[in-house]
């Protein structure tokens, strides 16, 4: 499968190939800041088959925490394209930047609910966890 997406813009473009690992909304509080106070949908897409087609991302670590994910967004418009964590083989691409956002469907599950609002929705019936599942 290949999906393709970008930036509010267009200065920034990727390419995803591969099957979605996972489908998932985060509710976590960074998410929120990055969605303006939703939470963030995503997949996990293989690494190896991610790359910018089109113009550099800039990134942004939080050096004061440890194992910090690095987030990739459009130094123009701002958007939030992809999120990287250390340790895990896959890139948490943010549902909204693709072409399509309608392939996305619906979410496998719901993380971090131990800082969902009350005006966030989980659809009845997908599992719900206060931070990330056991693997």
């Amino acid at each position: 499968m290949r999906l393709e997406g970008g930036c509010y813009c267009g200065s920034v473009r990727y390419v995803a190939e591969g099957e979605p690992m996972l489908k998932a909304q985060c509710h976590c509080r960074e998410c929120q800041y990055i969605s303006g106070g939703s939470p963030n949908m995503f997949m996990l897409m293989p690494v190896d088959g991610f790359a910018y087609t089109k113009g550099t991302p800039k990134q942004f670590t939080r050096s004061d925490l440890e194992g910090a994910v690095t987030r990739e967004f459009c130094a123009e418009c701002g958007t939030h394209l992809v999120t990287r964590r250390p340790g895990l083989n896959a890139v948490i691409l943010k549902v909204g930047t693709l072409d399509d956002p309608a392939f996305f469907g619906s979410a496998q599950m719901a993380i971090f609910t131990v800082d969902k609002q009350a005006f966030h929705q989980i659809p009845e019936g997908i599992p719900s966890f206060e931070r990330l599942p056991k693997r």
